[in-house]
């Protein structure tokens, strides 16, 4: 999937709360209309959704606040934050869906499969629209909210199937039948990137770089003698923080140290580290090393 790094994550989610809290309204009286549980329960999911996507679009447009001498970094990782919440809130919402689907087995319900066929076409509409939305982005937010609506999108997408078979035949188990195996995929995907947003969080080096990696550019440079005392984070998961100690001759001119460092710091600035602190250290001088 090919992420635009110049879209608008607090656009493109404002976007899909927008259109989610509207069709929640509109399956809530299908739901009763049809009087289907299946629907109904959508419904309620897609409510729990639209609430966290207000979340998370109200935390990412503070997220885009300039620095403050409080916040130097700026508000970036109130983005991470949101993902935090969301990957937490839809976890407790596929165990509850589990809960749910799972006695039905035994004791399905009849209700109005026509009535499911034309409220599950709009639903998985409305949700394809936001996933083309939400998943232009590359923000850690914008990636676990494209879960969410895949899960939504599936969902839909078992009620149709199951609805369609409804109509020729009364095998009323496979709506929650569909719905368990849908809401374990979910389940998986979700908890992939729960783990990677919590590492991220504990400010753990980005999954798509590795201080090594970043060691390696440097010591690419044949005026790099040595790199010691690297430290690597993300913010949110796609600006990233780096600090280092560059070893340098130290019969190297003041002008080269500099070209030096511009140089590096171009490099990092390729990978996405956006905030990067150079020490540049002379091989006759100590270093006083830092220990956590």
């Amino acid at each position: 999937m090919k992420h635009d790094h110049n879209s608008h994550p607090e656009k493109n989610i404002g976007f899909a709360f927008f259109l989610k809290i509207s069709f929640t309204l509109i399956e809530l009286i299908g739901g009763y209309l049809t009087n289907s549980i299946a629907v109904i329960s959508n419904a309620l999911h897609d409510l729990e959704d639209s609430l966290s996507l207000g979340v998370a679009w109200f935390l990412e447009k503070i997220a885009k606040k300039e620095s403050t001498p409080h916040f130097s970094y700026g508000y970036k990782r109130l983005s991470l934050l949101a993902a935090l919440i969301n990957a937490i809130i839809l976890l407790i919402g596929s165990i509850f869906i589990l809960s749910e689907a799972i006695p039905r087995l035994w004791s399905p319900e009849q209700s109005n499969a026509e009535g499911m066929i034309f409220v599950s076409i709009i639903g998985m509409i409305v949700n394809a629209i936001a996933i083309n939305k939400v998943s232009k982005g590359s923000t850690q937010n914008e990636k676990i909210i494209s879960w969410h609506l895949l899960g939504d999108l599936l969902s839909w997408v078992a009620v149709f199937i199951a609805s369609i078979i409804m109509i020729f035949s009364t095998i009323t188990i496979l709506d929650p039948l569909l719905s368990i195996f849908i809401t374990l995929y979910i389940f998986w995907g979700v908890g992939k990137n729960f783990k990677s947003t919590t590492m991220l969080f504990l400010q753990a080096a980005p999954e798509s770089l590795d201080i090594k990696t970043v060691e390696g550019f440097f010591k690419e440079d044949k005026l790099v003698k040595d790199v010691h005392n690297t430290h690597l984070w993300s913010l949110d998961g796609e600006s990233h923080v780096l600090s280092s100690h560059i070893v340098v001759s130290c019969e190297i001119p003041q002008n080269q140290v500099k070209t030096l460092k511009k140089r590096l710091k171009n490099k990092l600035l390729e990978n996405n580290i956006k905030y990067s602190t150079l020490e540049m250290e002379f091989d006759d001088e100590p270093c006083k090393k830092f220990h956590s």
